[in-house]
């Protein structure tokens, strides 16, 4: 798995994100390479994950374009450029299902760190 997505995961799961998932989108999403999916459990945990990624983000030097939702928390897009995380409460995840539009994408493994985190 590439640093950056195996970075970006591995600061979702350690900020308590859950249902963590990360997508190959290329040759289906013109708009990336990489799709991240994760749960938060509050419009306040999202804003603080998505801030938690953009902050390690600038910290690696690793560039962002910009960030969308952050005011409600509903579903917070960070573009990362060739990954775009989306950090959804649960019932917006379910309710919009955008997985679901990429049901031929390959699903990435994701380190065991992430995964091992996921019972909590």
């Amino acid at each position: 798995m590439e640093e950056k997505i195996e970075q970006i995961v591995t600061w979702l799961s350690d900020k308590k994100g859950t249902n963590i998932k990360a997508l190959d989108v290329r040759g289906l999403s013109p708009l990336t390479e990489t799709m991240i999916f994760v749960t938060a459990r509050s419009a306040k945990h999202a804003q603080s994950l998505a801030d938690e990624v953009m902050q390690k983000l600038a910290e690696k030097k690793w560039e962002f374009f910009g960030v969308e939702g952050m005011q409600a928390g509903q579903w917070v897009l960070v573009d990362c450029n060739d990954v775009i995380v989306h950090v959804f409460q649960d019932e917006m995840r379910s309710m919009y299902n955008v997985e679901g539009l990429y049901s031929k994408a390959e699903v990435m493994e994701l380190p065991a760190s992430v995964t091992a985190g996921e019972g909590k």
